[in-house]
């Protein structure tokens, strides 16, 4: 613990010197600062740190309503991403258009417009890298302000976690597939029953299936997370990558079944009467103060 605290007081003098942030400042909570800015930064694009710990300079803001598709909840805020999400977001509403039953797409939640840990929510969404998409295929694109933010998205997972159920299409696959196959996406992430269904569906080269990771929730949208852009050295990317999870593979195999199995088995009464250890509580992205995040975030913050 006295090291710990050694470390921190260090980190916050350097801070102090280096980046003219006084301890109050470097010791504020991070979410608190970057919740506050209602615009992006005046710099180049550039994502600094990690998903879930890092921010954004230079976002963009995804116009509110497009040929194929439509920001929703405008209330949050969060409609700011990386330029290259921006850009594939509208390239990947123009594919969505051309699927049966879908007019396009409707997008959750991207990033704030300077990124960094936000107020509620999301853990990550931090680089302006990650964006949601709704389940929901859009039968109009011409929601009112007040409509986008009544109108919710569906489930595709049935109420016992196991399988998809009724909403789900095979026009979600397709739009699935599309976001998958763009050079620009890391992974997607999406409910384990979604993932299950398409491998068993899946016809012809099924490659693309490697970047669908099967997560907890994730059945009202589907996670997309782009790579790192080329030349932005203060970004870190992902580990393990999607080949090392999957082998090499789709992720279709015993793994994938784990989460509508093992996972969902109720805990062992006899591990339950076993003494636990007090657990450590984990620091999430709204315990980050600013002396957390990447050193870049306080020009971020600063920028005009």
């Amino acid at each position: 613990m006295f090291k710990k605290c050694i470390v921190t007081v260090f980190g916050t003098l350097i801070l102090s010197m280096v980046w003219g942030i006084n301890p109050s400042i470097a010791q504020t909570k991070a979410n608190k600062l970057f919740g506050a800015k209602s615009a992006p930064s005046h710099q180049d694009a550039s994502p600094f740190g990690s998903y879930a710990k890092g921010c954004l300079a230079g976002a963009q803001e995804l116009p509110q309503t497009g040929a194929t598709w439509q920001a929703m909840r405008l209330s949050r805020h969060r409609n700011f991403g990386h330029p290259e999400m921006i850009s594939f977001l509208k390239r990947l509403s123009v594919k969505a258009a051309q699927v049966k039953g879908w007019k396009g797409l409707y997008v959750g939640d991207i990033s704030q417009p300077r990124g960094g840990p936000m107020l509620s929510g999301h853990q990550s969404h931090q680089m302006g890298l990650d964006a949601d998409i709704w389940m929901l295929p859009p039968k109009r694109l011409d929601l009112s302000r007040a409509e986008r933010e009544k109108l919710s998205s569906i489930s595709v997972r049935s109420k016992n976690l196991r399988r998809v159920n009724g909403n789900w299409t095979a026009g979600h696959m397709a739009v699935l597939k599309a976001a998958a196959s763009d050079p620009a996406v890391d992974r997607i992430f999406v409910t384990a029953p979604a993932k299950i269904w398409m491998c068993k569906n899946a016809r012809g080269n099924k490659k693309w299936l490697q970047k669908i990771r099967p997560y907890w929730g994730h059945h009202y949208h589907f996670h997309v997370r782009l790579k790192c852009p080329k030349g932005s050295v203060g970004c870190k990317k992902q580990k393990p990558t999607v080949a090392q999870l999957s082998k090499n593979a789709t992720g279709c195999d015993k793994d994938l079944n784990w989460w509508v199995t093992a996972a969902l088995q109720p805990p062992d009464p006899k591990a339950a009467k076993k003494p636990k250890k007090p657990r450590v509580k984990k620091r999430g992205a709204r315990d980050y103060v600013m002396a957390d995040l990447p050193n870049q975030c306080r020009r971020v913050l600063a920028s005009k």
